[in-house]
């Protein structure tokens, strides 16, 4: 006999989660769109995303569950009250993204997922099989979500639900099981003739409606990219050092978003959600261990997070980070000293380029030489 589908929404809410849906293991509606933006190279350096094992797995969800027939998807709040909004966008302070303010919500959300599942073996009376993935699986989660019924995909690529926004995180099992009844896809989109996320943007990273270029995306850059960030980018990233929510913030659905019941997402204190940046750019492989180890920041490791600041603290362009950018010059690490450099020359114009030239002929590593080639070659073109 099919399991009741409606005893899955109840134990959802019993485990903290805000949302849930249930839908067939089918392949994503939105599957020939995701392959054309690979087939644009729109996911960057994110190579696994094209993997043709990954790809595979999208196609056909067998691939990675075999005989898989299910898929429940959950959602759960993040959203916490709001700090004041002119001090997020003071340029002295390092901005970083809401959903990372507290704990990593993979610590959080993984656990109740695999406890769902077990609660699943124990009810179903037959044996199961199962896998439960929070942000890791090559599943189009958005899309399958929004098949389940708990919302619609917006101009911006989120999911927006109609009566609580698009704060909030995704995880879904999939399962051998069958259910009595699956919920009724959500419409497609609701957006309308709205384009204020698409405009919001600060690089312009919407070619197009529902379709996001993560070569030119904020939180792409600021997390996902490990690389040289394009030095015609940098001015327009603000003083975002983790993320970004410029397209959510702006969206009108925010205005029914809940804050969450999960305390272990809140900030209690600004430099949880805004460090200042002398601060940030202090930081050593401890200190920043010590202070990030339970954030989703700790993936992104210390050298990637200064790097951000380098960018952030040469947009903010105050004098006092000379001293610690002069410090950067000789970090341990090459992508830290080559956007120093860089920031060094937004700040200090003309007294930078001996410390700049002399970091230049030393430095030994070839793509932070060539980084720091080309903050040199753009000075000289203004």
């Amino acid at each position: 006999m099919p399991f009741s589908h409606m005893a899955i929404k109840q134990k959802a809410q019993e485990l903290g989660f805000n949302i849930a849906g249930v839908t067939r293991a089918d392949p994503s509606p939105t599957l020939d769109a995701y392959l054309r933006w690979i087939d644009a190279d729109m996911h960057g350096k994110m190579g696994y995303l094209a993997r043709p094992d990954r790809q595979n797995r999208r196609k056909d969800l067998n691939v990675i569950l075999p005989d898989v027939k299910s898929m429940i998807l959950v959602g759960l709040d993040y959203r916490t009250l709001l700090l004041n909004s002119q001090r997020l966008k003071n340029p002295s302070r390092g901005r970083i993204a809401s959903y990372a303010w507290g704990i990593d919500y993979h610590e959080l959300m993984t656990p109740r997922l695999e406890q769902f599942g077990q609660w699943l073996q124990q009810e179903a009376g037959i044996e199961i099989s199962q896998r439960v993935y929070v942000d890791t699986g090559a599943i189009l989660e958005r899309s399958h979500a929004q098949q389940a019924g708990m919302g619609f995909v917006g101009k911006n690529t989120m999911l927006i639900h109609p009566q609580r926004g698009s704060y909030f995180f995704l995880g879904e099992i999939l399962t051998t099981l069958e259910f009595d009844s699956y919920d009724t896809p959500h419409q497609p989109t609701m957006c309308g003739n709205c384009t204020r996320c698409l405009t919001a943007c600060p690089t312009d990273a919407f070619p197009q409606p529902f379709v996001l270029d993560a070569r030119r995306c904020i939180s792409y850059l600021t997390i996902e990219y490990k690389g040289y960030i394009d030095h015609t980018l940098r001015p327009l990233m603000g003083n975002w050092v983790y993320g970004c929510d410029v397209c959510q913030e702006v969206c009108p659905w925010q205005r029914f978003s809940m804050p969450t019941r999960e305390k272990a997402f809140y900030a209690d204190h600004i430099d949880n959600a805004a460090p200042p940046l002398l601060d940030l750019l202090a930081l050593t492989p401890e200190t920043f261990k010590a202070r990030y180890q339970k954030s989703p920041i700790y993936r992104i490791k210390r050298h990637r997070l200064v790097r951000n600041v380098c960018v952030a603290t040469g947009n903010w362009g105050d004098t006092s980070a000379i001293p610690a950018l002069n410090a950067l010059l000789d970090d341990e690490h090459p992508l830290v000293r080559a956007h120093a450099a860089w920031a060094l020359l937004q700040i200090a114009h003309d007294n930078a380029l001996p410390g700049i030239k002399s970091t230049y002929d030393r430095e030994t590593d070839p793509e932070a030489k060539a980084d720091i080639n080309i903050t040199l070659e753009h000075y000289d073109s203004d």
